[in-house]
């Protein structure tokens, strides 16, 4: 596919406004799953991308994405890649992502702000934007979670039709290296008979396709969503069954968590509840099919993961 940020290049590449929708981050994990569902669904999908010939671009333009050239920190871009499209899927890097972004939390918010802005002024229909999920009002004192509910407060105040999807933790983000998977054993915040929620990034490429397809249903809806719940416990049993050996589950220990300030937030977030993720999924289902089962995902999806992370030995990064 051509890429261009001439506005005639976009008449004609980006297909009826009535089934195009700018997918931000579609070289990542959350906008790639959209781009993907949208594209199985009919829709003509746009991402505007810092390289158009990098390795990551040129896979999205091979499966009919077209590629505008831009960044978030360049609003002229932005507007051209926005121009005459029906729909925006809007998600920013985080500094919770860790320093290669470069991403300050201010400048998310400002990258957020000015995507809703932008999304008004060229008469978007439907912006979906993705924040995290987090429940209980107030800040958490995590700027990269803080940062989000700022976003989503914006968006809910302008005058665009939105709809806001809070995502559980990633099953793809469980199985980073550093996790202890490559000694045996499995390391994370909750507790070993605490449950906590995590969802497929490909599940949130299906609902959000969904939620393009029928806006009028979900316009001005916050919606929580996950795949599955599962307790430290599972998450081993299931470890166990996938790798065909031994995995023992631990709550990270209290001396790290005491050392680490970051991560003893992270975990006291979990304790309070916040971040254990609140979805109603049995009625997700109702509204948006089956979703995919954290075993179910290990043997799919999720097999090649597993492997890399039993084989990896390294520092996880942060998991949001």
């Amino acid at each position: 596919m051509s890429t261009s940020t001439e506005s005639t290049t976009i008449q004609s590449a980006g297909g009826d406004k009535g089934r195009t929708v700018l997918v931000f981050g579609a070289t990542g994990q959350q906008g790639g799953a959209v781009a993907a569902a949208l594209l199985s669904n009919g829709w003509s999908v746009r991402s505007l991308v810092r390289d158009p010939s990098s390795g990551k671009a040129k896979d999205l333009a091979s499966l009919g994405v077209t590629l505008f050239a831009g960044d978030l920190a360049d609003p002229t871009s932005i507007q051209a890649a926005m121009k005459g499209v029906h729909g925006v899927f809007s998600v920013q890097p985080s500094s919770g992502q860790g320093a290669a972004y470069g991403i300050t939390d201010e400048q998310e918010v400002r990258y957020g702000k000015a995507v809703a802005d932008l999304a008004l002024a060229e008469g978007v229909r439907h912006l979906v934007y993705t924040s995290i999920a987090i429940s209980g009002a107030g800040p958490t004192g995590m700027g990269h979670f803080d940062s989000k509910l700022e976003i989503e407060d914006h968006v809910r105040n302008l005058d665009l039709p939105s709809t806001i999807v809070r995502p559980a933790s990633f099953m793809e983000l469980l199985l980073l290296p550093g996790m202890g998977l490559d000694e045996g054993a499995y390391n994370f915040f909750l507790r070993p008979d605490q449950a906590g929620q995590v969802i497929a990034v490909r599940d949130i490429g299906k609902i959000v396709a969904a939620i393009f397809a029928d806006p009028e249903r979900f316009t001005g809806r916050t919606i929580e969503i996950a795949s599955d719940e599962l307790t430290g416990k599972d998450i081993g049993e299931k470890l166990t069954h996938a790798a065909g050996r031994p995995i023992q589950y631990h709550r990270f220990p209290d001396a790290l968590l005491e050392e680490n300030a970051f991560l003893g937030r992270l975990a006291d977030l979990f304790d309070e509840g916040r971040l254990a993720a609140n979805a109603d999924i049995a009625a997700l289902e109702r509204e948006f099919g089956k979703l995919t089962r954290f075993d179910e995902w290990l043997a799919g999806p999720g097999k090649p993961l597993l492997r890399a992370a039993t084989e990896t030995k390294g520092v996880a990064v942060a998991l949001r």
